[in-house]
């Protein structure tokens, strides 16, 4: 019995040192948000090689159109990797953090928070933090919270109250069309919405990026159905096992393809009318949007300025809106006459 009981002790042990150098060497493996963002990326790509895959197996015409028109695939395959990459750029981007915002916001305490927080002293113990340093940094910290609570609460309204705009969760102030996400756990500027097929949010730092993908993956789900359909109605013999996986897989990417539609649209939509997800949907739940008519767009400054600010943003990474004044919302809600129309007023 003590024997067992020993052995199982040093098995243990050796357990507990083989996952301690597994999560030095592989830390995103251990993580169960990290592996479980990289099996969502795995599934996906699995899918698309799965669709792409079969019709090249099943498909001999494919197969010899290929021989005699190489272009024709090389174009196909360059739009699949291309998708594929899109994927995991907008994956892998920032939607700008309302943290990050402040970093870069304050200039001359970015590199003091993008440093070692605390600086041990050179006393025996090295870990009684010297008073001096304390002091140093309490200072600086109240500075970059008092520069940024001055700078959001400008892009407010006047008499707006600091805890109407203060995040529960991270205990920041949040600037306009900033909200918390509970699922990356930070409050994101210009938040649209937490993706889960990327496991990212999307907003300011990436919407563009998020709209780019969603075009490339149309365009690939349209080729595709194009490739079963004619697939299918080809008159050379195949087995019927065949066609009723290609019927299956074409089901599946018709359905994909209507909803990637619709969500191109919709965001095309948002990017014209410079909104997110999140404001159209819980408009009435904002606060400052509660008394603005749902046909007037508060932060929409023409279709030509919306367009340009969303493909092309400034040389600022973060870019903070102020909420418009009552007399420019009044301007916006006005009617369309002939002369706003030859203007071209909406642009």
């Amino acid at each position: 019995m003590a024997a067992a009981g020993v052995c199982r002790s040093s098995a243990r042990e050796d357990l507990e040192k083989l996952s301690d150098r597994c999560s030095r060497l592989c830390p995103d493996l251990c993580d169960r948000a990290s592996s479980s963002s990289w099996g969502l990326k795995a599934a996906m790509v699995l899918l698309h090689v799965t669709f792409v895959g079969v019709i090249f197996l099943f498909d001999a015409n494919l197969i010899r159109k290929t021989r005699e028109e190489p272009w024709f695939t090389a174009v196909y395959l360059v739009v699949f990797v291309a998708t594929l990459v899109q994927y995991f750029l907008t994956s892998g981007s920032s939607p700008g953090y309302v943290i990050d915002a402040m970093r870069a916001g304050n200039g001359s305490n970015t590199t003091y928070m993008k440093s070692p927080i605390l600086k041990q002293s050179n006393s025996r113990n090295e870990n009684i933090i010297s008073s001096s340093t304390q002091n140093q940094l309490e200072r600086q910290s109240s500075y970059s919270t008092s520069f940024w609570s001055k700078l959001v609460m400008d892009l407010y309204p006047p008499g707006s109250a600091i805890r109407n705009w203060t995040c529960t969760y991270c205990n920041i102030i949040q600037p306009p069309r900033a909200k918390h996400c509970h699922d990356c756990d930070k409050c994101v500027l210009q938040f649209d919405h937490h993706c889960v097929w990327l496991g990212t949010c999307i907003g300011q730092g990436n919407h563009c990026r998020f709209w780019w993908y969603i075009f490339e993956e149309t365009i690939l789900c349209v080729w595709t159905v194009v490739l079963y359909i004619t697939f299918l109605h080809s008159e050379i013999v195949k087995a019927w096992w065949k066609d009723f996986i290609a019927i299956v897989l074409l089901a599946l990417l018709l359905f994909c393809l209507i909803f990637l539609l619709l969500l191109l649209v919709f965001h095309s939509y948002l990017a014209l009318t410079n909104q997110t997800t999140y404001e159209m949907v819980r408009r009435r739940r904002i606060l400052y949007l509660r008394g603005i008519p749902e046909k007037v767009h508060p932060f929409s400054r023409g279709i030509s300025k919306n367009l340009y600010t969303f493909c092309c943003p400034r040389g600022s990474r973060y870019t903070l809106e102020a909420i418009p004044g009552m007399e420019e919302l009044e301007e916006r809600a006005r009617p369309y006459t002939c002369i706003d129309i030859i203007s071209c007023r909406c642009c």
